[in-house]
């Protein structure tokens, strides 16, 4: 008997109306008591606490200030725990979106280096994913740190970026916040600047 392949799921996109279903503090809203959001690490969470902050623009360089952002990563000991739990001082995973200036920002720890599928070492990075109106599908990157040079010079992923001025794309600098480290990590949708964003 052949098999039969269930047809794909049309895709749709996010709309303008993603903050009010899930992003409500974005939206000016008091959050839901259970709500998966920007704060992926407590404060007794091991590891070196951080800030990701930063702002998405589209090609011509406006502000996108809708946009509504996933983060998936490995925790301070490089390994990934796929039960979420809001119980857990550590979650590797955590959603935030643009507010009405344009910014987005979550708190989260420096993850630490994994090996892919083929046991390569990876230098320390977050998935990103990016839904925004007018996107029917997700976008998705990664983020690297601009103080693991060393590890992100033999990336196996990043040296899949045939140009290296482009690999520039995917690294977030170290900035100051509120006396907190923090690293500043800004999307542009197109245009010169583009990051890049991978079919995976």
């Amino acid at each position: 008997m052949p098999v039969q392949l269930l047809p794909e799921t049309p895709s749709q996109t996010a709309g303008p109306y993603v903050h009010i279903g899930l992003a409500l503090e974005a939206a000016g809203n008091p959050p839901r008591e259970q709500e998966i959001w920007n704060v992926m690490a407590k404060p007794g969470a091991p590891g070196e606490h951080i800030l990701l902050m930063g702002h998405v623009y589209d090609g011509n360089g406006h502000l996108i200030r809708d946009a509504f952002l996933e983060f998936w990563q490995a925790n301070h000991d490089g390994l990934y725990d796929t039960a979420y739990d809001q119980e857990k001082p550590f979650n590797g995973f955590g959603r935030t979106a643009t507010t009405d200036v344009g910014e987005w920002m979550i708190e989260t720890v420096k993850p630490g280096p994994v090996k892919n599928a083929s046991g390569v070492p990876m230098a320390a990075h977050i998935n990103v994913s990016l839904f925004a109106r007018g996107i029917n599908i997700h976008l998705q990157t990664r983020l690297y740190f601009d103080d693991e040079s060393e590890a992100n010079a033999v990336d196996p992923v990043l040296n899949l970026i045939e140009q290296p001025h482009r690999r520039e794309s995917l690294i977030a600098r170290r900035c100051a916040f509120d006396g907190k480290l923090a690293y500043c990590f800004d999307i542009h949708l197109q245009g010169e600047s583009e990051t890049v964003f991978f079919d995976f």
